[in-house]
């Protein structure tokens, strides 16, 4: 067999190794791609966690930051408050995404332990995870923060690590529930519970204000004519005059006092919520 001859075979075997190699390439990868569809579909969706929210107050900045950053890097979502003051105006405007809070005792305007009694009597944060994260390490100190509400007591200095690793074992232990609640502005309202929280205080419904209610919180950007609020508060034996509705709304406005602004009544049309006070 002569020298060209050889170099012919060679080749044509190298393009038929080639060949088979690359068709055995895509079946192996067409064989994979249900398995990778499915863990793109499905993986991810259980794999990636839940961002928590954490409110910490705190009125040394450095610390503070220094421990925002960790947990953040960490995967949680954290608002700041160097005062108590300004802690419980993150309280009241984002009261629903918040999951624990970190309180240092020692803050000005209102203290931690002034702090943790507000939570704990807050119609939406009242069983959320407290630590305390503070320098008074006096046994006394430990046990009065447990009684009025603390669920860990970390005295300073604290590691970060230490810190992160209490947060994570009381959120694990804080079974995951579905929120109840709907919030605009200053008025919460429980819908399992039926409910009535304004500015931190609870008020008394009536079933039938309840009912408009959260017919106006469940569509925050319809309006309902007087037609349709009656059909959905009038129960088959039930008729209720037309004129009731404005009744209701009137009482509605009443017992929700400053937030009263948040009905409207749209002229010709009829009523929901103001949409210059609702923030979705």
């Amino acid at each position: 067999m002569d020298a060209l001859s050889v170099y012919l075979y060679i080749s044509v075997a190298i393009k038929l190794i080639f060949i088979y190699t690359t068709l055995n390439n895509l079946e192996y990868a067409s064989s994979l791609q249900p398995r990778a569809s499915s863990i793109f579909k499905t993986g991810f969706k259980n794999i990636l966690p839940l961002t928590h929210t954490i409110l910490l107050v705190e009125d040394e900045s450095e610390p503070a930051e220094m421990l925002a950053n960790f947990l953040e890097m960490h995967d949680y979502e954290v608002l700041t408050a160097s005062d108590g003051e300004e802690a419980m105006e993150l309280i009241e405007q984002q009261a629903d995404r918040i999951h624990l809070a970190i309180l240092d005792i020692m803050v000005p305007k209102v203290d931690g332990r002034e702090l943790c009694r507000r939570i704990r009597n807050h119609p939406v944060l009242s069983n959320i995870p407290v630590i305390f994260l503070t320098a008074k390490d006096q046994e006394q100190d430990e046990i009065e923060g447990l009684e009025l509400g603390g669920d860990a007591y970390v005295t300073k200095p604290a590691s970060l690590k230490l810190v992160k690793t209490h947060v994570d074992n009381l959120l694990k232990r804080r079974q995951p529930q579905q929120s109840n609640w709907v919030r605009f502005g200053q008025v919460y309202l429980d819908r399992q519970a039926k409910e009535l929280y304004v500015e931190g205080e609870e008020v008394e419904l009536t079933s039938t204000e309840f009912t408009i209610l959260d017919l106006f919180f469940s569509n925050p950007k319809r309006v309902f004519s007087r037609q349709d609020i009656l059909r959905h508060i009038s129960g088959e034996d039930t008729y209720v005059f037309d004129r009731t509705v404005d009744v209701h709304i009137k009482n509605l406005r009443i017992k929700l006092g400053d937030q009263g602004e948040l009905i409207k009544t749209y002229r010709g049309m009829g009523y929901g919520l103001n949409r210059e006070q609702v923030t979705l």
